[in-house]
């Protein structure tokens, strides 16, 4: 079956949090290569932004609210979807939020927040629309999870825990619904440049307190992150082209690593016996920490960009929603 033929029996796609970042792209991609998309966002605010960026890219897209911790948003926004477009048949779970903080700066309310819309809510997403999924017998759910889905890191704990319930929540949706026609698929970036790291960025207010035990370690990763960022070649729009591969191929992979520096760490967690890795991967960063922590150095410089003999630990503080808000 051609790519062409492909792209012509896919349906209507609804993308969650593409108010901006890696869910705007993501959702003017997709409708770039001629699905019809309803894109949403939490804040009705943001529509005329979306609309803005669609005619500016000249598509036509669907904008609805839906909040990934408001469940009556979740079914008008699928029931409205299911009227206008007469079904869905590809999910594209982009929303959600970060959280950067070490786990004892962290308050039990941002943590609960975080919980709440990146697994909670993407759970309830998932559960609105698999009824019309099965009904129609075929359709995609893609989950933006990340590669700190698969690779904790300092000072993003809680996020990656929530990155980790995302991957094993999609591994299992897989088995389930591949009786009926569905596709669960997993797409994990590694860093991307997007608002996550301005207006989004996510911090705790624990992280930011001058008493914090943590904090010249956790700025010390924060400069590290920022100098990562600025030097990163993956964009949203690779994110994009992931989902769109996983929504019109006739076999798609259950996961798609997004990003060179992303696959070579996951190959080398793969591969390489678990001490070695911790030592080679986890090791230079964690020695710079501790100087960080002590004073008796400057903040730790970007791994092999630097020339350091290894990179840093993966940082999931990307845009994905990444997942994106």
């Amino acid at each position: 079956m051609s790519s062409r033929t492909r792209q012509r029996m896919a349906g209507p796609v609804l993308v969650t949090g593409a108010s901006g970042g890696l869910g705007l792209e993501t959702a003017l991609y997709l409708a770039e290569q001629g699905l019809p998309v309803h894109a949403t966002v939490r804040d009705d605010a943001t529509r005329q932004d979306v609309l803005r960026a669609a005619a500016e890219r000249n598509v036509g897209l669907r904008v609805l609210r839906l909040d990934l911790t408001d469940p009556a948003s979740i079914d008008q926004a699928v029931r409205t979807m299911v009227e206008e477009a007469g079904g869905i048949y590809a999910l594209v779970n982009n929303g959600g939020v970060g959280l950067r903080g070490c786990l004892e700066d962290l308050s039990d309310r941002e943590v609960r927040h975080l919980f709440e819309t990146n697994v909670l809510g993407t759970l309830a997403v998932t559960r609105a629309v698999l009824p019309h999924m099965r009904l129609a017998g075929r359709g995609r759910v893609v989950t933006i999870s990340s590669v700190g889905g698969r690779i904790s890191s300092f000072g993003v704990g809680a996020y990656c825990a929530s990155k980790f319930a995302q991957e094993g929540l999609g591994e299992a949706l897989a088995l389930e619904v591949a009786p009926f026609g569905i596709r669960s698929v997993l797409i994990e970036p590694g860093i991307i440049k997007t608002t996550r790291w301005t207006t989004n960025r996510g911090i705790a207010a624990g992280a930011l307190d001058p008493g914090s035990p943590y904090r010249e370690m956790f700025d010390a990763a924060e400069e590290v992150a920022d100098r990562i960022v600025d030097r990163s070649r993956t964009r949203p729009v690779d994110v994009a082209k992931a989902v769109h591969r996983a929504i019109t191929a006739e076999y798609p992979r259950m996961r798609y690593v997004v990003g060179r520096p992303a696959s070579v760490v996951i190959r080398m967690r793969r591969f390489l016996p678990e001490p070695i890795f911790e030592r080679v991967y986890f090791g230079p960063f964690l020695r710079r920490l501790r100087q960080a922590r002590t004073g008796a150095a400057t903040p730790p410089a970007a791994g092999p960009q630097t020339g350091s003999a290894a990179p840093p630990p993966a940082d999931p503080r990307t845009g994905t929603r990444g997942g994106g808000a």
